[in-house]
């Protein structure tokens, strides 16, 4: 086991009717005035907003808002609200939504103190020095954003996706009531479920070393959700499914899984997020569906790096049987694992998520992912651009 520093700040209120809570809690982070920033309709349609606003108002906080933030959130909605921000003397913002409306505050909190281009912070030119406070209500389980310290933003002037990681921007509270979770489309519910699954397996899969706590809690947050996934898409009402996914899907971001895995700069492999980003950055395809259509043939690429890691997955995780060989017991479990994404009907190749990619679009999609040749992904095994186009064509 590596040296690592483990850094969870986030207060979580969980269960039902929590959202009635926020003025309360805004309040103890020192908050006076706040931006509320939201998707589209479901939450005003839901009254979750109306609630949220009334909980404000109650605590006798003066608030603006700012809805429409979209799937795989836009740069010009940040700087949208940043010029709001800085306008109305915001200092303190209020996610109501998914990882979507979570990394647009992010990303507003980071550039309403800076001089530059909230873009400098994405795109490696600038790292943030301040952050404005930013608090949650969940309502999508999927990206983990309530307790993590990523955000993710996309440019639409250059269609490329891009993430920004620091501590600064570590929400100081996350609200999550399962009950919010209950209208999502099966679609969504099972692309949340194939992302938390995503952010422990890249852990998990950060190198061929064992650390057994760390491990065996991966393993377990895995087979709950390959557990509730498929309850929560059946009975979208199930309180304990949803609310066993909307646990683990924190647990799996907050670093948790990587302590003592991997060495400095490499807890996690996150090759399968970078192909997805420049995917969704270049087609627009939701996160989680995208993840799975790589998956399989990310992992058929790199086993052979360590097959008794994949082998332990497959007999841990997925309950394959030892088949007498670990490359034999690795294919069975990412065959399995498979199956698991078809159950939830999600896709296991890109042609199932509507794009047939061209040889061209395999060349702009590695060419971005090496972020214009300069750089490798993956650790379990090291990515160059000609294992890229590899594991694009073998997934399309």
């Amino acid at each position: 086991m590596v040296n690592f520093e483990s850094y969870t700040p986030t207060r979580v209120v969980f269960g039902k009717g929590t959202e009635s809570q926020v003025g309360e809690l805004i309040r103890a982070q020192g908050g006076t005035k706040v931006l509320v920033h939201f998707g589209g309709r479901s939450a005003k349609a839901s009254g979750l907003l109306d609630r949220v606003l009334t909980a404000l108002d109650q605590a006798g906080l003066p608030h603006v808002e700012l809805g429409g933030v979209v799937p795989n959130p836009r740069l010009s909605k940040v700087r949208e609200g940043i010029e709001l921000a800085r306008r109305e003397g915001v200092d303190f913002l209020l996610a109501v939504g998914g990882g979507s409306v979570i990394d647009s505050s992010k990303a507003i909190g980071y550039g309403t103190g800076y001089q530059g281009d909230v873009w400098d912070f994405y795109s490696g030119k600038a790292k943030p020095a301040a952050c404005l406070p930013v608090g949650c209500v969940l309502t999508i389980s999927a990206a983990g954003s309530e307790m993590s310290n990523s955000s993710v933003i996309t440019n639409e002037e250059s269609w490329e996706k891009r993430g920004c990681n620091s501590d600064l921007c570590r929400p100081r509270f996350a609200v999550m009531n399962p009950e919010l979770t209950y209208s999502l489309p099966a679609y969504q519910t099972a692309s949340g479920c194939v992302d938390i699954l995503s952010h422990t397996i890249e852990r998990y899969f950060s190198g061929p070393e064992t650390v057994e706590p760390t491990d065996s809690m991966a393993e377990g947050l895995l087979r709950t959700v390959l557990d509730a996934a498929p309850r929560a898409v059946r009975k979208p009402d199930d309180y304990e499914a949803r609310a066993a996914i909307m646990w683990a899907g924190s647990l799996s971001h907050n670093g948790l899984t990587g302590c003592g895995r991997g060495g400095e700069g490499r807890v996690g492999d996150w090759s399968c997020h970078q192909l997805e980003h420049e995917l969704s950055g270049m087609f627009d395809v939701t996160h989680g569906a995208g993840l799975a259509a790589v998956w399989g043939a990310w992992s058929r690429y790199v086993m052979d790096a360590a097959p008794a890691r994949f082998a332990r997955f497959a007999r841990n995780v997925m309950g394959v049987a030892d088949q007498g060989d670990d490359t034999k017991t690795a294919l069975a479990g990412i065959a399995a694992f498979e199956d698991f994404l078809r159950s939830i009907h999600m896709p296991t190749n890109i042609h199932e998520l509507g794009v047939d990619l061209t040889d061209e679009q395999i060349d702009e999609l590695t060419w971005k992912c090496t972020f214009y040749g300069k750089r490798d992904i993956g650790s379990f095994k090291v990515l160059k651009a000609e294992d890229i186009k590899a594991v694009y064509r073998l997934a399309r």
